[in-house]
C-alpha cells in the first residue's frame, strides 16, 4: 500500500513541510512518484521515517542522522541501538524527575534539600566514569596506565563518539555475519569513514595506527573478550580488514 505525503503526515504527526524537507536533503525519499508528480511512500519509507523520529528524540541533528543511516542500513541493528540510547536517556530522566519531586517535597515541608541530592540526574560525567571503572582498573593493573576520567564539558563530545563507535562496530559485526569479505569495498569505506570521524574529533589516527591497534586487540584479553563477546571472530575480522585497508593506500 502506498501513502501520499498528506497521509504520511497524518500517520506520523510530521508536518508536510518537514517531509518535503527530508526529501529535499535526501534523508527520506518517497518510494515512487505518481504520474501527476505526487510523492508516494510505502512500508520501507514508513520504517525509515520511524527510525528518523527515534533519532530526533535523541536530539541528533539531521546531518548526523543521515550520516548514521547511510552507514548503518540494518533495521534491527538501528532499532536495537536506539533502544539502548533511549533507555539510557529514560533512566536519566527518571532520576531527574525523582530529584524534582524531592525538591517539591522539601519546599512543601519547609526543609532544606541536601546539596548532593539537589543535582542527581545532571551528573552524566559520573555515569561515564562508572561505566569506565572496569576498563580503567584493567589498564592500570596490566599496563600501569593512568585512569581516564570524564569531565562535564566532555560529555556531549564523548556521547557522539560513543554512538559513532557503536555504529561502526555493529556494521562490522553485521558484515561478518553476512559473509562479506574483509577486503570488500564496503568494509574499506566503513573504515575510511571511521578514521575520518576519529581524526575530525581530535583522535589523530593513521591507517597504520588503526591496524596496529586492531592487532593489539588480538593479544589483549580485555579487548579480545569484548569484541568476541559482540560477535565471534570479530576481533580477527577487524584486524584483517584494517590490514586490507592499509594495502589500498
Amino acid at each position: 500500500m502506498l501513502y501520499t505525503v498528506k497521509e504520511v503526515s497524518a500517520l506520523s504527526n510530521v508536518t508536510i513541510k518537514t517531509l518535503h524537507h527530508y526529501h529535499k536533503i535526501g534523508l527520506l525519499l518517497p518510494g515512487k512518484l505518481s504520474e501527476a508528480g505526487y510523492r508516494l511512500y510505502g512500508s520501507k519509507e514508513l520504517e525509515r521515517l520511524q527510525e528518523i523520529l527515534f533519532y530526533r528524540e535523541l536530539d541528533f541533528s539531521l546531518d548526523q542522522i543521515k550520516e548514521m543511516m547511510e552507514h548503518h542500513s540494518d533495521r534491527l541493528s538501528i532499532l536495537s541501538q536506539q533502544e539502548e540510547l533511549l533507555l539510557s536517556r529514560k533512566n536519566r530522566l527518571d532520576t531527574i524527575v525523582q530529584t524534582l519531586r524531592k525538591s517539591i517535597g522539601c519546599i512543601k515541608e519547609g526543609e532544606t534539600m541536601d546539596n548532593k541530592e539537589m543535582f542527581k540526574g545532571f551528573e552524566t560525567e559520573e555515569q561515564w566514569n562508572t561505566a569506565l571503572t572496569g576498563q580503567n582498573q584493567y589498564l592500570k593493573e596490566s599496563y600501569g596506565m593512568d585512569s581516564f576520567e570524564v569531565v562535564p564539558e566532555d560529555v556531549q563530545e564523548i556521547n557522539e563518539q560513543a554512538v559513532e563507535a557503536m555504529t561502526f562496530m555493529n556494521e562490522m559485526a553485521r558484515s561478518l555475519r553476512e559473509g562479506i569479505k574483509h577486503s570488500d569495498e564496503k568494509i574499506v569505506n566503513l573504515i575510511r569513514n571511521h578514521l575520518e570521524f576519529m581524526n575530525n574529533h581530535g583522535h589523530k589516527t593513521s591507517a597504520k595506527d588503526f591496524a596496529a591497534q586492531t592487532q593489539f586487540f588480538l593479544s589483549d584479553d580485555f579487548h579480545l573478550k569484548m569484541l568476541e563477546g559482540q560477535q565471534t571472530g570479530l576481533a580477527y575480522y577487524l584486524s584483517a580488514a584494517a590490514e586490507s585497508f592499509v594495502a589500498t593506500l
